[in-house]
């Protein structure tokens, strides 16, 4: 196919399509020398841009220099950023080795990258019928046709959903990681590769881009002798915008761009690969016992039988085998009910202060690990083994999508509590069935309190004692609570917890007065949120800047 050869233009360090016409790979200015700002600039009088319009990615956003000492995770290394290009626009115009396409299980023309097969012609889809299909995240290559570039590398992507959140990342990861594996097995070095994740499978943009770049600087890392460059190309405005963001924070091109990495970057970023790691699957292996001199054989003793099965039991040869955290589960039962009936009795013997103020039973020691988790395992156990239809109608807890760091989001609406109506130990359960997915890794919740302080709110210790159930997990990897639409009385009892409960897990409450602040942390459209929240953040603001429901458009104003 002829096609004339455009010059593609850089617009604040973007290059762009220019309609249907072929562009070199020479023409693409490369990711190091767009909006690029030196290190001496910085030293010398702060930082300067190559445009002064537009702003630098990560100074816009207020961030710190100093890294407190920390090391970064991705350092500074310009042959590596080298390889690495931003295109605005479909990769079909791009005279590459390859071009990825992102398709479903069938490789059908249906579900392909928009534009793909009418540039490449009827032979592409004659070819991918030969290959027999594709599984999630692997990859397969076809001849390119019609297109300015070598071959085609087709990939599908997961399907999202927030309960499988950690496997939607690895396989978007290994969609990556197989094209550019691909790439090299058949002597390719230089390839263009869009948004695989699509709005289609609910993959949310930002978390997906993520992914992707860390995926590529992994690979790179191993691997930069056999790729020349690897174009990342984006369609929408959006799309564009979040990878002129996070570019910066894998590929830094100066020291300034590395230490504010270390403060932008999200906690998880993966193994050496860019696949996330869940320890607890992680497969742990021991060191074999260490060989014991056999003893000279003793003349046997007497003994009653009671006391010849403790001499057993005791055996240091069979300690040596048994591993001592688990052991630390299995407690003498006459030992742990004897400390029960002490714990018991510290507390009868004792003044209840807060149960006489009324903020409920908070007397007795803290629980131990050993005695969370077994707690915490039963109460999962009974979950699993019920059906809790009835406590899911009430939308009283919910999920919702992911927030602004990628992290899933637990969702809370205090007006839909209502104890009275309510069996309190089937909503613990069904609390804990529904956490468990999320408390595995860090995690954030969302409270509407709109409305809800007219209704009965349950006391502290409640809070306590879903807390202890709930885990160790749940304080480790909760990131914040945001209370929207907090009450001088939520305050109030939040301080309380504080004091009273936990120091840790209820410091991390972030007030959001206004609907409008709270999209600042969590998308709008990674939330359910009910339509009287709306009313009642137009009724406590006055107002103030009319709320728009972006999913039904409705303009909620005062009445």
């Amino acid at each position: 196919m002829n096609r004339s050869v455009a010059t593609a233009t850089a617009r604040g360090g973007l290059a762009t399509d220019r309609g249907d016409s072929v562009v070199k790979l020479d023409q693409v200015p490369r990711w190091s020398d767009a909006e690029h700002r030196s290190s001496l600039e910085f030293e010398n009088g702060g930082p300067s841009f190559s445009n002064p319009l537009i702003p630098h990615t990560l100074t816009a956003s207020g961030a710190e220099s100093g890294s407190n000492g920390i090391m970064s995770r991705f350092l500074v290394d310009h042959e590596i950023n080298s390889k690495i290009y931003l295109w605005r626009g479909n990769p079909w115009n791009l005279e590459v080795d390859a071009v990825v396409n992102s398709t479903n299980e069938n490789l059908d023309e249906a579900h392909s990258s928009p534009g793909l097969h009418a540039a490449a012609g009827p032979s592409l889809a004659e070819e991918c019928a030969t290959l027999g299909g594709c599984r999630t995240g692997m990859a397969k290559v076809t001849n390119a046709y019609d297109l300015p570039a070598r071959r085609i590398v087709h990939t599908v992507g997961p399907k999202y959903a927030v309960k499988y959140h950690t496997a939607a990342e690895n396989a978007l990861s290994h969609c990556y990681r197989s094209c550019l594996e691909l790439l090299i097995e058949n002597g390719l070095k230089s390839v263009a590769m869009g948004c695989i994740y699509t709005e289609a499978k609910n993959y949310p943009r930002e978390p997906a881009a993520h992914v992707a770049i860390r995926t590529v600087r992994r690979f790179l890392e191993k691997q930069k002798d056999k790729i020349t460059a690897i174009l990342f190309c984006t369609i929408t405005s959006t799309d564009t915008e979040i990878y002129k963001r996070l570019l910066p924070l894998y590929f830094p091109r100066d020291k300034y761009e590395e230490e504010v990495a270390i403060l932008k970057l999200p906690a998880d970023v993966g193994d050496e690969n860019g696949e996330t790691i869940i320890d607890e699957r992680k497969i742990r292996i021991k060191p074999l016992p260490k060989k014991t001199t056999p003893k000279p054989p003793q003349a046997p003793i007497d003994l009653p039988f009671s006391d010849a099965g403790l001499v057993r039991r005791n055996s240091s040869y069979l300690d040596s085998f048994l591993d001592p955290a688990f052991m630390s589960i299995i407690k003498d039962p006459d030992q742990r009910r004897k400390e029960e009936w002490a714990k018991k009795g510290q507390t009868q013997m004792g003044w209840n202060c807060p149960k006489m103020l009324g903020f409920g039973d908070l007397g007795g020691p803290p629980l131990s690990a050993t005695e969370e988790y077994l707690l915490h395992s039963r109460y999962l156990a009974k979950a699993n083994s019920l059906s809790l239809s009835e406590i899911a109608e009430m939308k009283i807890v919910y999920r919702g999508g992911v927030d602004r760091e990628g992290h899933p989001v637990m969702v809370v609406v205090g007006a839909h509590f209502l104890p009275r109506c309510l069996d309190l130990e089937r909503f613990v359960l069904y609390v804990v069935k529904e956490f468990e997915p999320l408390i595995q890794k860090p995690y954030t919740v969302v409270y509407f309190h709109s409305a809800a302080s007219l209704q009965l709110q349950p006391d502290l210790g409640w809070m306590r004692r879903l807390q202890q159930i709930l885990g160790q997990k749940h304080q480790q990897n909760l990131q914040a609570i945001y209370v929207l639409h907090p009450t001088f009385g939520l305050k109030a009892s939040i301080f309380a917890l504080q004091l009273l409960v936990d120091s840790v897990v209820w410091k991390k409450v972030v007030y959001v007065d206004r609907l409008l602040q709270l999209f600042r942390y969590v998308p709008r459209e990674q939330l359910t949120i009910p339509d009287f929240v709306f009313q009642h953040d137009l009724e406590v603001n006055g107002g103030k800047g009319l709320t728009v429901d972006p999913r039904t458009k409705y303009v909620y104003q005062r009445p």
